[in-house]
């Protein structure tokens, strides 16, 4: 039998074909729930750990942090500060890469995305502070100059995502959505990214089914086991366990602490338990002259470190963990976990509850008769949000202050701490960049067009602002370290927040399911194996 050359066309068909059937024999759909959905697709409008967690799957930062929250390659190989220049870090591109619409990844999409997330109404500016100028050298080169030398500015693009430059232009999505205003654009709920999924459809609240890019660049270097991811937020506890257990899901986020039992003990599912970086805490408005929603007029109580300082006493964080966490918590006085530089045991140590002292505060303060005050808590972002804002409105109560409890979903809760329209508030902070720096950005600093994005409770102290700029720039690991260590100290003597506890994490999951909990609450599905079956 004569033998045939096969064209490069016949062969690339030949291939084509056997991917094929070798993925759809392996192709499995994961079902996959959480309490809250992401606040939007646009990748640079919200700092917040739900929406990174969809854009992880469909766009891709420069850098990101495996399942072990370790740095990794993402759309850049290598990065380095010039030798001639410290100023200037150098990041070279992964060739080869495309967008979802088949246009190629380059430089002028990276100086696109980064210039896009420095803009007024993005949400991730702050961490590109100090950012003075990005540049292309060449097609797969990009040189980002900074105002003096920044060590740390690999660790702060972990979740700044690169766009298309073209599409972002076809489609007038130039600027990112300014989510606090309530504004809408193209990228609210459509995508092009170059990550290990792209979107199918989107119903916000409802349902996001993303299917596996074949082009990505990934194969071959992740598993790549899923096909299909179907999302469904459940923000009810028990109807998301319901879920889990019926088989309805097969991985939920963010295990309830009162079902963590019901769920490990279940024929065919595990429990998945990790510490989290992530510390839930309260914030205050001390900066005002009056405070809106109190029955105090012309004078702020929380502008008396007294009054703040009796609160914090009055919470008995180690009720917290045992009430209303079931132990799953750890209490603290700080915010900043203990896998972030700039954490000490010290810090970390909170005070007793002392209700005795605490009205004995209030009285030195002229509140001996106590205030109302409107406390504004999510009920769908944190592990058991509401019943932590539940269990501390009774603690204050008993010191005379009177709360009145309104928690509701987080897109609504997160605008009023944007927008300066709560006094009261809970929040959750995680610090993607294991630096303490980033605390201080956007929590202490005064806010300004760059700095303190969620320092709603007003405090500023230009002292203070001037060492924290002063962080990024400092080279000296010894001299940046001692500067964090009197940056928290003066941090905390204000008592600006009252840290309530660092969250413990609890995925649960089908057995056949090997997936490792991150300590950001990421699940990056392009790293999911199933267990192997003979």
């Amino acid at each position: 039998m004569e033998a045939r050359l096969l064209s490069p066309l016949g062969v690339a068909l030949g291939f084509a074909v056997a991917f094929a059937a070798t993925f759809e024999a392996d192709a499995r759909t994961l079902r996959w729930a959480a309490a809250g959905d992401s606040l939007t697709l646009d990748p640079h409008a919200q700092n917040e750990g739900p929406t990174h967690t969809m854009s992880h799957q469909i766009y891709e930062p420069l850098l990101q942090r495996d399942m072990e929250g370790q740095i990794i390659p993402a759309l850049a190989t290598e990065w380095a500060p010039l030798e001639d220049d410290p100023e200037v870090w150098e990041f070279n591109l992964r060739e080869g890469v495309t967008f979802h619409d088949g246009t190629p990844f380059t430089a002028d999409d990276v100086v696109f995305s980064l210039n896009r997330a420095m803009e007024e109404s993005s949400g991730m500016k702050t961490l590109l502070a100090s950012v003075a100028e990005v540049s292309k050298v060449d097609d797969h080169t990009v040189h980002v100059r900074t105002d003096g030398p920044n060590p740390l500015l690999p660790n702060n693009l972990t979740n700044l995502f690169m766009m298309s430059e073209a599409w972002a232009h076809e489609h007038g999505v130039e600027m990112p959505q300014d989510f606090a205003a309530g504004e809408e654009n193209y990228a609210v709920r459509n995508t092009n990214g170059t990550g290990a999924f792209r979107l199918v459809s989107r119903e916000p609240d409802s349902r996001t089914v993303l299917e596996i890019n074949p082009d990505y660049w990934g194969h071959g270097e992740f598993p790549m086991e899923i096909s299909e991811l179907i999302f469904t937020p459940i923000q009810s506890a028990s109807t998301r366990v319901a879920a889990l257990l019926s088989g309805e899901v097969d991985l939920i986020l963010d295990v309830p602490v009162q079902d963590l039992d019901r769920v490990s003990e279940a024929a065919g599912l595990d429990v998945r338990t990790a510490p989290q970086n992530r510390t839930i805490f309260f914030g205050m408005n001390v900066g005002d002259d009056e405070l809106e929603h109190s029955d105090v007029r012309g004078e702020n109580p929380f502008a008396d470190v007294r009054v703040r300082e009796a609160l914090n006493i009055a919470l008995d964080r180690e009720a917290i963990q045992q009430v209303v966490m079931r132990g799953q918590s750890a209490p603290t006085g700080v915010i900043v976990p203990p896998f972030v530089n700039g954490w000490t045991e010290d810090l970390d140590a909170y005070p007793e509850a002392d209700l005795e002292r605490a009205r004995e505060l209030m009285v030195e303060a002229g509140y001996g008769d106590g205030f109302t005050v409107t406390l504004h808590c999510p009920n769908d972002r944190y592990i058991n949000d509401e019943g932590i804002c539940q269990a501390a409105a009774g603690m204050f109560g008993r010191i005379g202050v009177r709360v009145d409890l309104e928690a509701q979903v987080k897109e609504r809760h997160f605008p009023l701490i944007e927008n300066l329209q709560t006094d009261f508030y809970l929040l959750g902070w995680g610090v993607p960049t294991y630096d303490s720096e980033y605390v201080f950005n956007f929590l202490y600093h005064t806010q300004t067009d760059r700095y303190g994005g969620w320092n709603a409770t007003r405090y500023s102290n230009p002292d203070m602002d001037e060492k924290i700029q002063s962080l990024s720039s400092m080279v000296d690991i010894d001299a940046r370290d001692a500067l964090i260590a009197d940056i928290w100290e003066e941090a905390k003597n204000e008592v600006i927040y009252l840290p309530i506890h660092h969250q413990v994490l609890n995925w649960g999951m089908k057995s056949e399911i090997e997936f490792d909990v991150q300590p950001e609450d990421q699940p990056h599905f392009k790293f999911l194996q199933y267990t192997a079956t003979n």
